[in-house]
């Protein structure tokens, strides 16, 4: 060290003495580098961007049972942690569905309880994922690992034929804009209730907020022209029904690609062009985290024990994804639950479970940027991305999955998305907005608990009016 400061003066001309040579002189004068600083490669960036962040330390390295166990049981929340408690119902559920299979109430309740701590689990190690990468990037990790168990309910859904009188595509189209509206609405409004508990008023940045709105309304216009379109031209006299409908599907599956299109140019510009805007954001926000002492004395996962609890999680999820589908049919048959209500408010009250809790926990510690990004980026992950893609797998498997919706669940979602965008235009949130939010999800709750399902073995058209 002493080598290198006697350097630094040389070259700064401060140790420089009547004693000193020509030669030696101009040889303390000489640069550090003979050309200018080597740029960085591909290589350096790659390592440079899957370097651990501090926060992501963990101090350990492989697998140490004991240690994985006490600090996925722990979790990142006070509430994951109560959520845990539900551990014991995983085994339970699997062993009632192989043992009972008759008994569809007791085995779709049991699977309903079984798929949150396993959500939180995907959750949680998607959350200790996140500190190891850089902000922005931690941010889409994140969300697109949260979103995982929809992909899975949505991939075990179109995978069912509908023969025993279900019509499981109307299930989906439901639960795609149910997704949408549990985290609009329900996410988002406890988010405003329980950060204004706590302070008068909760800001946010209007990067943030200004292009999350912007990209609902494209995504609520993108998702509504299918259905527009089915419902202007039905029952026009003269008009095939067969050519229509497939016309109607070829039009959802063209918006199903440019909304995907629409998903890759926002995730290109929140983590490549626009990255610094992000990343300031996030780092200013993890400065207002209130909870940060506790977060430093928090044990971390190593990266082997992330992907252990990755694996774990995601085989579960399938698991109970797969036995919870299975009694669909009862509900709808046998307690005469709407599809509607199945598609609308249960599968995407259970498949958000994760977000919602992790999107909770940053509002309550005022970090709402953070909770903002992470409900308005599931959101459009649903909007954009998981719901075309589900089309796109239905294309492939010969099934006549669209986005033509119904018009009643299109209707309440365009009119969230405006509530929704008018709330988020003046950068603060308070307790009565995020009250109002959740009222309105109940009322939609309460309509689709009425709403009635087609009769029994009617598969509905894809102009929806049929």
């Amino acid at each position: 060290m002493e080598a290198i400061a006697n350097l630094q003066e040389k070259i700064a001309g401060v140790t420089t003495t009547p004693s000193q040579s020509p030669s030696s002189h101009s040889a303390a004068n000489l640069p550090l580098h003979a050309g200018p600083p080597r740029a960085p490669t591909a290589i350096d960036k790659l390592l440079q961007f899957f370097q651990v962040r501090e926060p992501g330390e963990s101090g350990r390295r492989g697998i140490h049972p004991l240690q994985f166990l006490r600090i996925t049981l722990r979790s990142s929340s006070r509430v994951s942690r109560v959520v845990n408690v539900l551990w014991p119902v995983v085994p339970a559920a699997i062993a009632v569905r192989w043992a009972m299979p008759d008994n569809h109430l007791v085995i779709f309740i049991l699977s309903y309880l079984a798929m949150v701590p396993c959500a939180n689990l995907l959750g949680f190690a998607g959350q200790e994922l996140s500190r190891k990468v850089p902000h922005v990037m931690g941010v889409l990790v994140e969300t697109t690992l949260g979103s995982l168990v929809e992909i899975i309910l949505f991939m075990v859904l179109i995978t069912r034929s509908g023969s025993d009188g279900i019509n499981y595509i109307q299930v989906i189209k439901a639960a795609i804009l149910g997704s949408i509206l549990a985290t609009m609405l329900l996410c988002l409004g406890l988010c405003f209730l329980v950060g204004g508990l706590r302070r008068d008023e909760s800001s946010f940045n209007e990067a943030v907020s200004e292009v999350g709105t912007g990209l609902l309304l494209t995504a609520g216009f993108g998702l509504a022209i299918p259905t527009v379109f089915a419902h202007s031209l039905d029952n026009r006299p003269g008009l095939d029904a067969a050519a229509f409908d497939q016309k109607v599907l070829e039009i959802s599956r063209s918006s199903a690609l440019l909304l995907m299109l629409s998903y890759i140019i926002f995730v290109f510009f929140q983590s490549r062009s626009h990255h610094s805007l992000y990343e300031t954001i996030f780092i200013e926000e993890e400065a207002r985290d209130t909870d940060e002492h506790r977060e430093r004395q928090h044990n971390r996962l190593t990266f082997s024990e992330v992907l252990l609890a990755l694996a774990v999680s995601i085989a579960l999820v399938a698991v109970i994804a797969i036995v919870l589908v299975d009694q669909i049919h009862f509900l709808v048959t046998e307690r005469h639950m709407s599809d509607a209500f199945v598609g609308l408010i249960l599968v995407p009250l259970v498949e958000k479970a994760a977000e919602h809790l992790t999107a909770i926990d940053e509002a309550y510690d005022d970090q709402m940027n953070f909770a903002l990004s992470h409900v308005l980026g599931a959101t459009l992950q649903t909007a954009l991305f998981n719901g075309p893609l589900v089309v796109v797998v239905g294309w492939g498997l010969g099934k006549p999955m669209g986005l033509d919706f119904e018009v009643f669940d299109l209707a309440v979602l365009l009119l969230a998305i405006l509530t929704v965008g008018n709330f988020l235009r003046d950068q603060k949130s308070n307790y009565l907005e995020g009250a109002l939010c959740v009222i309105v999800y109940v009322a939609i709750a309460v309509a689709a608990l009425y709403y009635p399902n087609p009769p029994h073995g009617e598969v509905v058209a894809s102009g929806g009016g049929h």
